[in-house]
């Protein structure tokens, strides 16, 4: 064999690891190439997303250049959501299916948007989410995990996969080893988890342990230190943590996916470059290139750093075919999970049922709800991650409006509250004179200026009703308080039911 003639071999094995997303509604002709070339895989953002029909179309085209194309999406039918960015999606997220605590239900529910996403041409979603909430100042994961007590995320966890895969779409667990106990933004930095060895097997790993015990079809590694497990290396470039924890102690077999290794956690240190070479030889077996890098140029990079690092040396050929090989029996058996189950789009309303379910009322609502006028809404705004799309709306006071005519409402944000008694005095409490005052907030007890506004308004106004879309956490004294554990559509218009009267919800306990 010539050196030529290897070395496009090579490249070939090299695309077949990468997981790229890309811009537009159509495949650019770039991407349409690499795939002939041998890349095996690509994932959609919303950017991608118009419509079902339009995604359908979007699988379509790029599948004629390879019918067993992997196509991911990152979708957790909750506050991160790609097919329904636009609107908010239809389905509560994991806090709220957590808190309704019925297995069944989130069965169900994964398995209403794996018939979705199917139908759409999707092969592989990254989610669920399986970590466990446990440090309530987390800012990255939140009501994106189903609880805060591991039995509780293990079993909707396992739950979730089983119901997604059902439905012939793969799930992904993710992040591993576990992102919920940490206070640092993947996205920007290096979070450490610095629980020891025995605490991470009672708080973190048991449901990954559940998906596993489900057939989850692939596991994501997460961009956070785990000094327990390998003081050195993110969790996302451990040999120790994917090859020695997932592997051999979990016995995990399936595909291992990174995170998107374009985030500031991995890249920082290694640049992206780096750190797809330092996952591959890690043991990672496909490389997400997803969020922020969607160009050819990136995927070209990625795919000249993992050849020059085998003609180096850096990292063994035998790896990388592995690697190759695992995405490849990945590929196969996705195309025959999909391809047992009947395509079906139609979708029910089990995630407004169950977004209605996870409503939970705190304080006095006797001869409160439902309410007798049109009220004033207030809602603050605070500024999300980057896992969650700044396109995607949320609130109360829009479907409150549909069902309450006359309801008025005015957002927020911390920006706006520099002179903050003046501002609330305009734009929330003279509105709201001899009315009903709404005022809803996301992670107030997270945010120090959400919090002081929600005290001097009900101060102010100690009939106030509070409706908390993010975390729960202490309700103001004296105040009804409303519960959605999530800013999903759905849960907004669970919220506007229980204020309008057209559902009733439970009190928390």
């Amino acid at each position: 064999m010539s050196s030529s003639t290897h070395t496009q071999d090579v490249r070939r094995l090299a695309l077949s690891v990468l997981q790229p997303g890309f811009v537009g509604t159509e495949a650019p002709e770039w991407v349409l190439g690499a795939i002939r070339d041998g890349l095996s895989s690509v994932v959609l953002f919303t950017r991608n997303i118009v419509s079902p029909r339009q995604v359908a179309r979007l699988t379509a085209q790029l599948r004629a250049e390879n019918p067993s194309l992997i196509v991911a999406i990152d979708e957790e039918a909750g506050d991160v959501t790609r097919l329904e960015s636009a609107t908010g999606s239809s389905r509560p997220g994991n806090f709220a299916l957590g808190a309704v605590d019925d297995v069944e239900l989130t069965e169900s529910v994964a398995r209403d948007l794996g018939r979705q996403l199917h139908a759409a041409g999707v092969s592989l979603d990254y989610a669920p989410s399986a970590d466990v909430n446990s440090n309530p100042d987390n800012p990255i994961i939140g009501v994106r995990s189903f609880g805060v007590d591991a039995d509780v995320v293990a079993r909707h966890t396992g739950a979730w996969v089983t119901g997604l895969q059902s439905a012939g779409v793969a799930a992904c667990a993710k992040h591993f080893p576990g992102h919920g106990d940490v206070a640092v933004d993947s996205h920007h930095g290096l979070p450490t988890y610095g629980a020891g060895v025995d605490e991470i097997a009672r708080q973190a790993l048991p449901p990954f342990r559940a998906a596993i015990d489900a057939g989850v079809r692939a596991v994501m590694s997460g961009h956070l230190l785990v000094p327990a497990y390998d003081p050195d290396l993110p969790a996302t470039l451990s040999r120790r943590i994917l090859v020695e924890l997932l592997r051999k102690e979990l016995g995990f077999d399936g595909l291992v996916v990174t995170d998107a290794i374009e985030m500031g956690a991995v890249t920082d240190l290694y640049g992206i470059g780096g750190a797809t070479v330092r996952a591959v030889l890690a043991g990672a077996d496909a490389v997400c290139v997803g969020g922020e890098s969607a160009e050819r140029a990136t995927t070209e990079l990625l795919a000249d750093a993992l050849v020059d690092a085998v003609r180096t040396g850096v990292l063994p050929e035998d790896r990388l075919l592995d690697a190759s090989e695992r995405v490849r029996e990945f590929a196969d058996c996705s195309a025959r999970l999909g391809g047992a189950v009947r395509v079906d789009p139609v979708g029910g309303d089990i995630g407004y049922v169950a977004a209605r379910r996870a409503v939970r009322l705190s304080g006095p609502a006797d001869g409160v709800l439902p309410l007798a006028a049109a009220p004033h809404v207030v809602e603050l705004v605070p500024s999300t991650n980057l896992a969650i799309g700044k396109e995607t709306p949320w609130g109360v006071a829009v479907p409150l409006r549909e069902r309450i005519p006359g309801t008025t409402f005015v957002r927020l944000h911390p920006q706006e509250l520099q002179d903050g008694a003046a501002v609330l005095k305009e734009h929330a409490l003279a509105p709201a004179a001899g009315r009903p005052l709404v005022v809803v907030v996301r992670d107030a007890a997270r945010h120090a200026w959400m919090g002081r506004a929600l005290g001097d308004l009900t101060a102010a106004r100690p009939d106030t009703i509070v409706v908390e879309m993010g975390l729960p956490g202490a309700a103001e004294s004296g105040a009804l308080h409303i519960f959605t554990h999530g800013a999903t559509h759905a849960s907004g218009v669970a919220a506007a039911e229980a204020l309008a009267g057209s559902h009733r919800a439970h009190l928390a306990g």
